[in-house]
């Protein structure tokens, strides 16, 4: 359902992305809907920044027969990341294929006292008019927006359009929180017996603050006592990272490795904590392992097919597009041996550049959005960097009622980001936008709550 084009059939239909838009045409029943999402949304604070985070009057539809497709072919690119993780620990050369930076390493190479290097982690990736999944990224240090995803599937829940179509389908959408928290929990238990006080730990001045926020009021209203803080505001002796003159036992990092390590003196408390085993760090400083676009490539290049099992190879095939590090010398693409330079300057259209270790689009660059001259000054940049070059991958766009100064139906992308913890895959990020770039931190993209349909085409 959410791979093919939306053709309007009248009355009779069944496709429920037709039957969601047919109640839209009611101007009151639009219009009430409309108010109701602008108004809950204020209320629940869900905003980035100052803009809102949802300016779609219909949520991601999909089937119970595609979410389970994705949900599969999530869980075993997972099961095959978790394979890389192990081979990148104990193979010093492999590792270098990552571009660590000697701190970055060292803490990726200590126990973090648990078993998943990412107890929670998203896939984010696009379905194509053939149904089929393809990951574009791997975001295993900090996956963000589960907090406003299940907000806003309570907003979604109370608009009159969704009650209406609830009479007509059974949908089903899929709360995240509860999920991060267990994992977290999960996490602590392999090292502590105690019952945690947990720190949200990012910067100050984030527009995320307010997802903090509803973590804050979650964990609180299951007896957790919770503190929203900034690095610079732990400090660590005697065995015990405090914030605010309260001991912290968990830390929900939000915080990224790289920003945090290129601030000396501010992550010295929660490093050494965290080296010391003093403290609970989900997601763990080993998540940088994978967390590196280089992740896909080393999936991606048959160099390393050795360390996958045939399913694994079999979905990173289907479900992984063409990934490799920039560089000089030769690889294989289809089959055939190429000059990789040569064939990434030939091939602009089909290409994207993205930088090793960056998020929020920044550094990304689509080769078929710009001038062959500027790829090629891309190019150069990129082999004088850490870069990696990605195959394009098809993003079907479908109409979704935007409102602006009044409802307007837009042909959109939309990704498809499913969750996981410690490997299972519960709920969906979903983004959508007009631009090539689908990012809500890049400031090109609106999150819609995803709602799974059943009995669905």
């Amino acid at each position: 359902m959410a791979a093919r084009e939306v053709k309007r059939r009248g009355s009779r239909t069944r496709d429920p992305l037709v039957a969601y838009h047919e109640l839209l045409e009611d101007p009151v029943l639009a219009a009430e809907s409309a108010a109701m999402l602008t108004e809950g949304q204020r209320e629940r604070r869900l905003v980035f920044g100052d803009r809102p985070l949802c300016v779609s009057l219909r949520p991601n539809l999909i089937s119970d027969w595609q979410y389970r497709a994705v949900n599969t072919a999530a869980e075993t690119v997972y099961a095959a990341l978790g394979r890389l993780e192990r081979a990148l620990l104990s193979d010093e050369v492999l590792r270098r294929e990552l571009d660590l930076d000697p701190e970055e390493e060292e803490l990726a190479l200590a126990d973090p006292g648990f078993t998943a290097a990412s107890p929670s982690s998203r896939l984010d990736g696009f379905i194509g008019d053939d149904g089929i999944i393809r990951f574009v990224e791997y975001n295993a240090e900090s996956p963000a927006g589960m907090a406003y995803n299940d907000e806003l599937a309570h907003v979604f829940a109370s608009l009159p359009v969704m009650r209406r179509f609830r009479e007509r389908f059974k949908v089903r959408s899929v709360s995240v929180r509860g999920r991060q928290l267990t994992a977290m929990l999960r996490a602590h238990r392999g090292r502590s017996s105690t019952s945690p006080r947990i720190a949200i730990v990012d910067w100050r001045g984030l527009p995320t603050l307010t997802e903090f926020e509803m973590f804050e009021r979650f964990f609180e209203s299951r007896g957790i006592h919770t503190i929203i803080c900034a690095p610079e505001d732990l400090s660590y002796e005697r065995r015990r990272l405090r914030a605010g003159g309260k001991t912290v036992d968990l830390v929900y990092r939000r915080v990224l490795t790289s920003e945090l390590l290129a601030k000396d003196g501010v992550s010295r408390p929660l490093v050494r904590a965290y080296m010391e085993g003093a403290v609970t760090v989900v997601n763990s400083f080993r998540a940088k392992l994978l967390h590196k676009k280089m992740s896909l490539a080393l999936l991606s290049d048959d160099r390393y097919a050795r360390l996958y099992t045939a399913d694994q190879r079999s979905a990173i095939a289907r479900h992984v597009p063409w990934t490799r590090k920039v560089r000089e010398g030769h690889t294989t693409y289809a089959g055939s041996v190429i000059d990789l330079a040569d064939f990434v300057m030939a091939n602009r259209a089909r290409l994207v550049l993205k930088p090793n270790d960056e998020y929020g689009g920044k550094g990304v660059v689509l080769g078929w959005t710009i001038e062959q001259h500027e790829w090629e000054q891309s190019l150069l940049a990129a082999l004088a960097s850490s870069y990696v070059v990605q195959e394009r991958v098809a993003v079907p766009r479908y109409p979704f009622p935007v409102l602006l100064d009044r409802m307007h139906f837009l042909d959109l992308s939309i990704d498809h980001d499913p969750y996981l913890f410690w490997g299972k895959v519960s709920g969906t990020l979903a983004r959508v936008s007009s631009s090539a770039l689908l990012n809500v931190t890049a400031g090109a993209g609106s999150v819609v709550p995803t709602y799974v349909v059943e009995g669905a085409e």
